[in-house]
């Protein structure tokens, strides 16, 4: 087998959108266990754009460039793999997903979902694998249960709303404007709060308190969070969008029983990736396949324009998953 030719994006320097640069490398067969995928579409997500500025460095071993996710085809299976030349997938990547070639270790790729454009697919694995592994892995959300999400309209927000709605619980959530709020409620989510104009904490304290709450934003959204949570409640960090320090009055977790967690996802084994993919297979794919989720898409650059890309998610104007096609 010989390698192949392909362009991936870099950020050679920290900086704004303008420090992407485009690039051409050589990729190399794929090794034992691994799979080489031309790339149909990558999703654009905020690890990428904190990569950019210098504040994300990739794992040890990691792919060269930027780029979390991507559906496409099989272009090459490396021994000991289930695939084959030419089948739809989508794949979590630990890196280089903007490009026209993505390598991507086995146990993080699935078979695309029946019923899905395979372009808009690549909105699916970072934020699927994400929720998935935060709010039904580790913070056991249980049908009936209320869940909170915070950044309804965001490609995270879109997709928890959707997927714990499928799942039976009640679903609050926050966003930024009428519109976001009007996409997350479009979705499934029986209460929006636009956290620019009222108190949310208020608003879901009226409905009952939360159960789960999944926050990417932290800052003063800590101790809020903390006082909507019911007796058993489960708060899960996967961004600080505002900060990771905070005043918070530890007397709640404890007469309240409250669990505080968090995770990353990129530099998690490829074992503890891998089950999360079987995971996701057997919860997530019957939903989409039956409607119940769908990848929600705000837009759609070519890979050379992967500085707009950025700028859009820079913006946080953006609702739903941005996408680059090579």
């Amino acid at each position: 087998m010989s390698s192949h030719p392909t362009r991936i994006i870099t950020a050679p320097e920290p900086g704004g959108p303008d420090a992407l640069k485009i690039e051409e490398r050589m990729l190399a067969p794929a090794r034992p266990g691994e799979v080489l995928i031309d790339v149909a579409a990558a999703g654009v997500n905020r690890p990428d754009v904190f990569e950019r500025m210098g504040f994300y460095p990739p794992p040890p071993g990691a792919p060269e460039g930027l780029g979390l996710e991507v559906s496409g085809t099989v272009r090459e299976a490396g021994e000991g793999t289930s695939f084959k030349a030419g089948d739809p997938v989508v794949a979590l990547v630990a890196g280089g997903g903007y490009a026209d070639i993505a390598r991507a270790d086995a146990g993080s790729v699935l078979p695309a979902p029946e019923g899905v454009d395979l372009v808009d697919a690549a909105g699916l694995p970072e934020t699927v694998f994400t929720v998935f592994s935060n709010v039904f892995m580790t913070g056991g959300l249980k049908p009936g249960e209320t869940f909170l999400v915070h950044g309804g309209a965001s490609g995270i927000g879109t997709t928890a709303v959707q997927m714990a709605k499928a799942h039976g619980a009640t679903v609050l959530a926050t966003a930024g404007s009428e519109e976001k709020c009007a996409l997350a409620s479009s979705l499934g989510a029986d209460q929006v709060f636009n956290h620019r104009e009222t108190d949310w904490s208020a608003g879901v304290k009226e409905a009952g308190g939360a159960d789960v709450i999944l926050d990417m934003v932290g800052g003063d959204y800590i101790e809020k969070n903390l006082s909507v949570l019911n007796l058993d409640g489960r708060l899960i960090f996967i961004a600080f969008l505002k900060g990771a320090r905070a005043e918070v009055d530890f007397m709640r977790l404890m007469l309240k029983r409250l669990t505080i967690t968090g995770s990353t996802l990129r530099a998690r084994p490829a074992a503890e990736k891998a089950a999360i993919a079987q995971g996701v297979q057997e919860m997530v794919w019957p939903w989409l396949a039956a409607g119940q989720v769908k990848p929600v898409i705000d837009s759609t650059f070519s890979l050379t324009e992967a500085a707009r890309a950025h700028e859009r998610m820079d913006s946080m104007a953006h609702a739903g998953k941005i996408l680059l096609r090579p």
